[in-house]
C-alpha cells in the first residue's frame, strides 16, 4: 500500500505565529512608528523590553488595545497560469499590560498579547489542497515581569513567558479523495526574556531586550481522516471515526532587539530599531502519531519534514511629533526579511520580504490616552521553486492593519 503524506506543514503553520508570517502587533504607539520598541511612556513597554518599566514616568500605568489585520495571498502556477487565492477572514489580536512602581527602584508588570494568531484560507480544490485548505492559528503570550533600576541611567528586567497554542488545520487527502484535519488545542510552552534599558542622556533613550526560544509542545493532538469509502479506514489501523492521536515540538525562535530613540527638539523625536531572529534552529519537523502510516519505511508513524531555514532581520524607522500637548503624529517604516529562500517556500505559512509603511495619531486628556495607528504591507513577489514539495509559479501578497490602544496613567 502507498502511503499517506501527512506532511509536518501542520508543524510549520504553528510556526508561523512566531516569525515566518509575522506581523508585529503588540502595540498601536508602537505600530504607528514601525513598531520601535525604546519607548518607555506606558506599559506598552513591557511586551518589548521589561527593563523598559522602570523609566515609565507613572508610578501605575494601564494600557490595552487591539487590532484588525488583513492579508491576502495569489499562486499562479506558471506552467498552467492556473491562479488562486486566499479568502482569509480578518484578524483580531488583542493585548493588555498594566506596570506598577511599589517602591522608587523596584516595579513589577504584567502583559498578555495574542500577537500571533492568523487563519489562512486557500480554495477547497486549489493545486495546493493537499498541503493546505484552511489553517487556523491562536496563540496566547502572558508574561509576568520585573524591573531593576540599577542607577538613574539605567535599568535592569526579566520576563517569565508562558505560552498557549491552538491550531486547526485542512487539507487534501487525494489518494483516497478524502481529508485529514488536525487539532490541537492545548499546546503549551516556556520561555523568558530579559533586557537593559539605558537614558544617558535626557535624549537619548537606548532598548537591548531577548526573548528566548520556546518549544511548544502539542502532546494531544487529534488527527481526524474522512474518506468516502469505510473500507478504507482500516488500512491505516484506523476505526470508523477516522480518528488518531500525534504528537509534537513546536520550536519557536529566539529574538535579539536593539532599539534607540533621539528627541531632536522637546516635541520631535525619532526611533530605530534593529531585530534578528534566530530562524537556524528550525532544522526540521516532526510528527509522531500513533497509528497512522504518514512517515517512512523504518518508522511509519513518524514523519520528519527537513526545512534549513535562515536566520533573518527587520530594519525599523519611526518618528513622532507633538503638535500640541495633547496631539501627537506619527510615521514609519520597515523591512521584514523572510526566514526562507523561493525554493523552501511553503503555502501553509507564506513568508515574503515586506516593506512596510506606517502611521497614527495619539490624544491625551489629563490621565487618559488613546491612540489610533494603520499600516500597509508590500510583500515582494516571490518565484517559487520548492522541488521537496513539487511546487512550482509566482507568489504575491497584500496586507494592511489598523489599530486601537488606550492607556491609563493615573499617578
Amino acid at each position: 500500500m502507498k502511503k499517506i503524506l501527512v506532511s509536518t506543514a501542520l508543524l510549520a503553520g504553528v510556526l508561523s505565529y512566531a516569525g515566518g508570517f509575522r506581523v508585529s502587533l503588540q502595540g498601536v504607539k508602537q505600530l504607528a512608528m514601525a513598531h520601535t520598541s525604546a519607548h518607555a511612556e506606558d506599559a506598552s513597554v513591557t511586551f518589548f523590553n521589561p527593563a523598559g518599566m522602570s523609566f515609565i514616568p507613572s508610578k501605575l500605568s494601564v494600557v490595552a488595545g487591539g487590532f484588525g489585520a488583513s492579508n491576502k495571498v495569489t499562486f499562479q502556477n506558471t506552467n498552467t497560469l492556473q491562479s488562486s487565492q486566499t479568502d482569509n477572514p480578518m484578524g483580531t489580536p488583542l493585548y493588555a499590560a498594566i506596570a506598577y512602581r511599589p517602591i522608587d527602584k523596584l516595579s513589577v508588570g504584567f502583559s498578555f498579547s495574542t500577537p500571533f494568531g492568523s487563519t489562512i484560507e486557500w480554495p477547497s480544490d486549489w493545486e495546493g489542497k493537499e498541503m493546505v485548505q484552511k489553517l487556523e492559528l491562536k496563540s496566547f503570550y502572558f508574561q509576568p515581569m520585573v524591573s531593576v533600576k540599577m542607577a538613574d541611567w539605567l535599568s535592569f528586567g526579566a520576563s517569565y513567558i508562558y505560552v498557549k497554542g491552538q491550531v486547526n488545520w485542512d487539507r487534501g487527502v487525494t489518494q483516497f479523495g478524502g481529508q485529514v484535519n488536525l487539532k490541537d488545542e492545548k499546546a503549551s510552552g516556556h520561555g523568558y526574556g530579559f533586557g537593559f534599558y539605558f537614558r544617558p542622556d535626557p535624549k537619548l533613550d537606548v532598548s537591548v531586550a531577548y526573548r528566548s526560544p520556546v518549544d511548544v509542545k502539542a502532546k494531544k493532538g487529534v488527527a481526524t481522516f474522512q474518506f468516502p469509502k469505510a473500507s478504507i479506514y482500516p488500512l491505516l489501523g484506523l476505526d470508523g471515526t477516522g480518528k488518531d492521536n500525534f504528537t509534537a515540538t513546536l520550536p519557536l525562535v529566539e529574538e535579539y532587539t536593539v532599539g534607540l530613540t533621539y528627541k531632536i527638539t522637546p516635541k520631535w523625536l525619532v526611533s530605530a530599531d534593529f531585530n534578528y531572529h534566530g530562524w537556524s534552529r528550525y532544522t526540521q519537523l516532526t510528527l509522531d502519531f500513533e497509528k497512522a502510516p504518514v512517515g517512512n519505511q523504518a518508522d511509519p508513524t513518524v514523519s520528519v519534514s527537513p526545512k534549513n531555514f535562515r536566520n533573518s532581520k527587520t530594519f525599523r524607522l519611526g518618528t513622532q511629533y507633538a503638535f500640541t500637548n495633547m496631539i501627537y503624529g506619527r510615521l514609519g517604516a520597515y523591512y521584514d526579511e523572510s526566514p526562507y529562500s523561493d525554493d523552501r517556500f511553503i503555502p501553509e505559512t507564506p513568508s515574503f520580504n515586506t516593506y512596510v509603511v506606517t502611521g497614527g495619531v495619539g490624544f491625551k486628556l489629563k490621565q487618559f490616552g488613546v491612540d489610533v495607528a494603520g499600516g500597509y504591507a508590500m510583500p515582494q513577489a516571490r518565484d517559487v521553486k520548492n522541488s521537496t514539495l513539487g511546487f512550482y509559479g509566482q507568489a504575491k501578497a497584500t496586507a494592511f492593519y489598523l489599530g486601537l490602544g488606550l492607556s491609563y496613567n493615573p499617578f
